[in-house]
């Protein structure tokens, strides 16, 4: 009888295990997923209760032959893949593959890759979780059905490759509503009015004008700004009142997992993607110089703020002898998670207080040190004692008419503030500082300062604010942000500019037809009672099945309506008030290869059609054709003239005797793309590589020398001949699980290689 097998999820963590288990254990990893739902059909069964066809995912075979040959003699399998709905997926499917007759499953929940947690997982293993399967089942379920049942229709009516998603589209909408707002607003003029002041002592205060009359003090314009100066020219500036008071500030909770995204997006500028990518390195296991990985923080994807008390202990003596015991507590402080949140996992914290960042910096790259550095502040400044602030503001009277003020803090005691402040963009505000001053004194009139402002649109959303809005709004859940926003981008739905999410005309379509068509999929509200009721699955109060048959009873209706009532933007086109300059009629926006364009509906009688301009407040205007017909060059094929047009994927050049000779050349200087410095891999082209971006916004690769190289890679390629097979180059790939890799192209080739 052979060892029993532990199967982890990701192979990096073998060696992890390894360290710890020794020779017990054989172990083993699935590298994720090792079935799913087919790829080419729905692979569900609505008749049947919603019975769901799993096949072994085709990149897979290898992996599914080892796990059969890792377990052919052992009757005892431990099942660790992650400790959450997709790890209980994984799980089940690898049961279901290695079932044998005798053979015994223990289901392992590993929260920590150390000595202690892995220990602490073997020596307590569960049954198989099936309400937590049944509610991974469900959600896949759901976003198969939506995604599969509503893309077509999009790819019908709109264009090929588009996808729609039961999460993602409400992020879609989210950012297209926000805009819509912004395009809508009209600033209003406003004006404040400070005054420079002196007392007997220094230091100079600026104070601000907040009533007259006794009433909120509104300017609307500088007539009435210049009325109040008037007044104010010879007023004499009394204090009238002082109030301090001391607040005592308590430290936000450890990381979970939206707020640790949130936190490096704003700190680190990392994006939500990056985050989740460095924080499984940093949680499946670093060599440390301990001889062998060691898992440095707590599971990674959590909605708990709980800690264990022997983790908050070790804070506490930490605190105390590192910063001495004014700033350690004298018991652990331990935090409420908010109703509904699954508590299945702590929140995310080192797993050992004694690693510290700059003891690791050497062991750890810069992006894992950076975010370690985070991680560990923010569960250490936890512990520690609040921060003590005295506050002061002072009320000024200036006439019976007019009173200002002005506030200022001291912080008395920094606490946990020493080590890690919460609100950065405070911390990094200058603080006034007050004089020492009493009730009734005068003050030196140093100089009044009228400004005119304007009110200001709501502001687009970042990462760091679209995932707080999508986390607010119960839209998702926290592992599922990081995907969600890769993939709006992806599909060219949104651009991410100077850090800004800004919808694409394509966004703004698709939105608006799948808005219309299926209201209560993009209903904000419906989608976060979706995941309540996902919960409720999780935790056994509701069933799989009675879940999916709700919500397939409504989705179905709109879906049949969907098929006759959407618009087709490649037929009939959406509407727009403009018209025809040719005919007079109106003009239409529609969607064909080259992107979206203007098209008359007149046609086929009238064939005009045009680029166009959306303006900041979204108004359209047509974009007139420039018929450039100046001779570049000579065609050296039948000797015409070339002129320069513009193609898919860029400006070329084009005979003038098409369509007898369809003779095309790059565009002399121009590149219209980054250089990224890799020669093009086709046998016989002198071109390079460039970074492009195709008509719906997706990163692409293509050679410099298009037309007359067609080259093209959603990969970058890398001039690196493939060790195992004929090809001529490898690509460049990033997942969550393996970070950077290279991998060839060729479908038959698997040889990868770490980046």
């Amino acid at each position: 009888m052979t060892k029993p097998l532990i199967i982890v999820e990701s192979p990096t963590k073998i060696k992890t295990l390894k360290k710890y288990v020794g020779k017990e254990f054989n172990v083993g990893a699935s590298a994720g997923h090792i079935r799913d739902l087919p790829v080419k059909t729905l692979g569900i069964d609505i008749e049947k209760n919603f019975a769901a066809k799993y096949v072994n995912i085709k990149d897979k075979a290898k992996v599914i032959a080892n796990l059969k040959n890792l377990a052919k003699d052992t009757n005892e399998i431990y099942l660790a893949p992650d400790p959450d709905r997709e790890g209980e997926a994984i799980a089940f499917h690898i049961m279901d593959i290695l079932k044998k007759k005798d053979r015994i499953f223990h289901r392992v929940l590993i929260h920590e890759l150390t000595k202690k947690g892995i220990q602490e997982a073997l020596q307590h293993t569960k049954e198989p979780d099936v309400d937590k399967y049944d509610a991974q089942q469900a959600r896949r379920k759901l976003d198969r059905i939506v995604g599969y049942q509503i893309s077509p229709l999009l790819w019908q009516k709109v264009q090929r490759g588009l996808s729609a998603g039961r999460v993602q589209s409400v992020a879609v909408k989210i950012i297209c509503d926000r805009e819509r707002e912004i395009r809508k607003f009209v600033p209003e003029e406003f004006w404040t009015i400070t005054a420079d002041l002196l007392a007997q002592y220094p230091p100079e205060f600026n104070a601000g004008l907040i009533k007259i009359n006794n009433k909120k003090a509104k300017i609307e314009n500088q007539e009435q700004a210049s009325a109040i100066l008037e007044d104010l020219e010879t007023a004499q500036f009394v204090i009238h009142e002082i109030k301090t008071k001391t607040i005592k500030r308590t430290p936000a909770p450890p990381f979970i997992t939206s707020k640790l995204q949130q936190d490096a997006i704003n700190r680190l500028r990392f994006s939500a993607r990056k985050t989740m990518i460095v924080a499984q390195q940093l949680y499946e296991g670093i060599e440390i110089g301990t001889g062998g990985p060691e898992g440095l923080i707590t599971y990674m994807r959590t909605d708990s703020t709980r800690i264990a008390p022997d983790a908050a202990q070790e804070a506490q003596k930490f605190i105390s002898e590192t910063f001495g015991n004014d700033f350690a507590l004298k018991k652990p402080r331990f935090f409420k998670n908010k109703n509904k949140v699954q508590d299945a996992h702590e929140a995310i914290r080192p797993t050992s207080i004694s690693h510290t960042p700059q003891a690791l910096k050497n062991f750890l790259t810069p992006d894992q040190f950076q975010l370690y550095d985070l991680i560990w502040k923010r569960f250490v400044a936890s512990q520690m004692a609040q921060a003590i602030i005295d506050q002061k503001t002072i009320l000024i009277q200036a006439t019976d008419k007019y009173l200002f003020s002005v506030s200022g803090s001291t912080v008395r005691f920094p606490g946990f503030m020493s080590l890690y402040s919460q609100d950065q963009e405070s911390a990094e505000k200058e603080i006034q500082a007050l004089p020492d001053a009493i009730v009734g004194a005068a003050l030196k009139t140093i100089k009044i300062l009228p400004k005119q402002h304007f009110t200001k649109p709501p502001p687009r959303f970042s990462e760091a604010s679209l995932v707080k809005e999508l986390e607010k709004n119960g839209i998702g859940r926290p592992s599922t942000y990081a995907s969600i926003l890769s993939v709006i981008r992806d599909k060219g739905y949104v651009d991410l500019i100077n850090r800004f999410f800004i919808p694409s005309e394509l966004g703004f379509i698709v939105n608006d037809l799948l808005v219309t068509c299926f209201p209560t999929v993009l209903n904000i509200s419906f989608t976060a009672q979706m995941e309540t009721n996902l919960d409720n699955v999780e935790s056994g109060n509701l069933q799989e099945v009675q879940l999916l048959t709700d919500f397939y009873a409504s989705f179905k209706k709109y879906l049949d309506a969907a098929g006759e009532q959407m618009v087709s933007v490649k037929g009939v086109g959406v509407d727009t008030d403009l018209n025809c300059p040719s005919c007079g009629k109106q003009l239409n926006i529609k969607i064909g290869r080259n992107g979206h364009f203007l098209a008359c509906t007149g046609y086929p009688d009238c064939s005009f059609t045009s680029n166009y301009l959306r303006d900041e407040k979204g108004h359209i205007s047509i974009v007139e054709k420039i018929i450039d017909n100046t001779k570049v060059k000579d065609c050296s094929l039948c000797g015409k003239p070339m002129v320069q047009k513009e193609g898919r994927f860029g400006p070329f050049l084009a005979c003038t005797g098409y369509p007898e000779c369809k003779h095309t050349e790059s565009v002399n200087g121009e590149q219209s793309g980054k250089d990224t410095g890799v020669k093009c891999i086709q046998t016989n082209c002198s071109g390079t590589i460039l970074e492009k971006k195709s008509k719906r916004g997706k990163i692409f690769f293509g050679c410099s020398n298009y037309p007359d190289c067609t080259f093209a890679s959603w990969d970058k390629p890398q001039n690196k001949a493939c060790p195992d097979c004929s090809s001529p180059y490898l690509v460049e790939k990033e997942t969550k699980r393996e970070g950077k890799f290279l991998k060839c192209p060729e479908k038959d080739c698997h040889f990868k290689q770490q980046l």
